[in-house]
């Protein structure tokens, strides 16, 4: 039986509307949100010619979104399970392919690769991220991964994972919800093989805010606090609400932390009417090779 929590995942810190602060989002809320509600579509980086995949779409708070149509640019077309997921198998052309929420703006991309690009006798992580949210999805690269993304089985500190998309070559995968901060050991697994374990260092992320409604010229600071490193971390600030607020440095804008013990980033908002704004912020962290 796939977990409660699998409809109500957190994608990132987000203001809420008339909300003293931004918290995570309840991993046991009642019901999922309805298809219309679906604003995120998660894709494997990359897909394998005539191969499984799986994907998942979220709602801005993060929480998987069932019943929702995913247009392909190949012409294909699918509906998100009652998990918030959806397997779908690879068009056999290698190439880019395109996909999107039904009715909504904006195209994901995936990389096709052929068989032989992909083919592998072991499974493999090629790259993962440095450092990672405890709250917030993280991708994995490497071969031999299972494209039904439960047939996967991905534990943190021991802990299992949720898989939320995956193919062949790419995982995309959330934390334990108990996941706290600090370096953990992640492990991962398809079938009858594993890959070497990894080290991931966990970070925490505190959002403190007025989330109440703003005003014209109203300035707004954010401030992210980050526990678990004192080390410099990047951080990207969405604006999901532009035409009630403006966000500095642009709508999509990234800070790096002050680093040290009192470890955070500040991102400012400014007014533009009466109105309940939305920013989300993520951490932001490049994929290497794993650190074993």
């Amino acid at each position: 039986m796939l977990p409660r929590r699998l409809l109500s995942q957190l994608a990132a810190l987000t203001i809420l509307p008339a909300a003293a602060a931004a918290l995570p989002y309840s991993a046991h809320a009642q019901d999922p949100p309805p298809p219309s509600a679906a604003r995120i579509l998660l894709l494997p980086r990359q897909v394998v010619s005539g191969e499984r995949a799986t994907l998942a779409v979220l709602d801005v708070n993060g929480r998987l979104t069932p019943g929702v149509t995913v247009a392909f640019s190949n012409g294909d077309r699918l509906t998100t399970d009652t998990t918030g997921r959806a397997l779908f198998v690879a068009p056999l052309s290698s190439g880019i392919l395109f996909a999107s929420i039904a009715g909504r703006a904006g195209r994901v991309p995936t990389a096709v690769l052929t068989p032989a690009e992909a083919a592998a006798d072991s499974l493999e992580i090629l790259a993962a991220p440095k450092v990672a949210s405890v709250s917030d999805r993280f991708e994995l690269a490497g071969r031999g991964f299972c494209g039904d993304a439960d047939s996967n089985r991905v534990t943190i500190a021991g802990k299992p994972a949720l898989v939320l998309a995956s193919s062949p070559a790419s995982l995309v995968v959330l934390p334990p919800e108990d996941a706290g901060p600090g370096v953990a050991s992640v492990q991962v697994a398809c079938a009858k093989r594993a890959a070497a374990p990894f080290s991931l260092l966990l970070v925490g992320l505190q959002l403190e805010a007025d989330a109440s409604p703003i005003k014209p010229a109203d300035h707004r600071t954010l401030t992210v606090h980050i526990r678990g490193t004192a080390g410099n971390v990047v951080l990207e600030a969405r604006n999901l609400a532009p035409d009630v607020a403006e966000l500095s440095g642009g709508p999509l804008t990234r800070h790096a932390s002050t680093g040290g013990a009192d470890n955070q980033a500040k991102f400012e908002v400014i007014g533009k009417k009466q109105g309940s704004f939305l920013i989300s912020i993520r951490l932001v962290s490049g994929n290497e090779p794993p650190r074993h």
